[in-house]
């Protein structure tokens, strides 16, 4: 059930990537931290499904986090990936060669070992407010000086800088929904006494608005490398600190998670960088952007525009 549902999240997380960069990335450029990036939106057919299939996406990691620990959840969502680059090699019709093959291997081999090294346990005891007070305050402090960061420089470091926020926010995020769940299997009612509720309303939609911002400032390998390779390692953190989950670390075990996670990043980001997410077809060099902050120029790239869809 666990990871059935982790699998749905990821899936629907892929596709929402994929209709909300196209909803966003010919908003005029002032918009970015502005109401203005939401409105340009909310215009878009294409950008509401991508919304629609995150709330299907949501309800599959709720159910997910409350059978499972967040730091056995939270990694197998890189996976969402691989179904990226399926979505783009099926519907775009880009071509899978080496590169693809090669990242989704290393990517799924990684999780594997990691999950299987690490065995994650449920800890003992729910979290008190305290300890959530100083988690709250970290992921806060560490999403506002991502944003603060992302004010300024190139147009890739920007989408990494607003990618790392919402990764941040988006972690944080699964905790609050560990715990909502929780109480609303209890007495759904209860969950309006919880601070928790608001948080996870709050960091939700923050979240969620800095991915926009992240798809909108730059090229999507770095806004999807930052979002899909920070929110898993925030993610065990919280995990073992706030919900005290329990991993095998003594002996080999600890190096061979480390490995493990070593193989699923280097996997990852392999995917990320590849023609088919960067919306690249048939050009082998790197985006001008990526390398000097240029502007991108439609003779050399072009964004991702599926068939009648994307003409919302």
């Amino acid at each position: 059930m666990v990871f059935i549902c982790a699998l749905g999240a990821a899936i629907a997380n892929a596709l929402t990537s994929v209709f909300q960069r196209i909803g966003v990335e010919d908003a005029p450029e002032e918009s970015t931290l502005t109401l203005g990036l939401l409105t340009h939106a909310l215009r878009r057919g294409i950008w509401l499904l991508g919304f629609v299939l995150m709330v299907f996406s949501f309800l599959f990691q709720a159910i997910a986090l409350h059978f499972g620990q967040l730091s056995e959840v939270q990694p197998v969502l890189t996976l969402e990936l691989l179904f990226l680059v399926f979505v783009l090699a099926v519907w775009f019709r880009f071509k899978v060669g080496s590169r693809e093959y090669l990242g989704a291997l290393a990517a799924g081999a990684g999780l594997a070992g990691f999950l299987i090294f690490a065995n994650p346990l449920p800890g003992s005891a729910p979290p008190p407010p305290w300890e959530w007070g100083i988690a709250t305050a970290a992921c806060g402090g560490a999403m506002a000086i991502a944003v603060v960061l992302a004010l300024r420089g190139p147009r890739w470091w920007r989408a990494a800088m607003f990618g790392s926020a919402s990764a941040i926010g988006f972690a944080f995020t699964a905790a609050l929904i560990k715990a909502v769940g929780n109480y609303f299997a209890q007495d759904w009612v209860s969950i309006f006494e919880h601070p928790q509720t608001y948080g996870l309303a709050l960091f939700g939609l923050a979240s969620v608005y800095l991915a926009q911002n992240a798809y909108h400032a730059g090229p999507i390998v770095a806004s999807q490398s930052t979002i899909v390779l920070v929110d898993p390692l925030v993610s065990i953190i919280i995990g073992v600190t706030l919900f005290g989950d329990n991993l095998r670390t003594s002996g080999p075990w600890g190096p061979l998670e480390a490995i493990s996670l070593l193989v699923l990043f280097a996997g990852a980001f392999s995917l990320v960088q590849s023609p088919l997410v960067r919306g690249i077809k048939g050009v082998d060099a790197r985006d001008a952007e990526l390398l000097g902050g240029r502007r991108r120029h439609d003779a050399v790239t072009h964004p991702l525009s599926p068939p009648p869809l994307g003409h919302s």
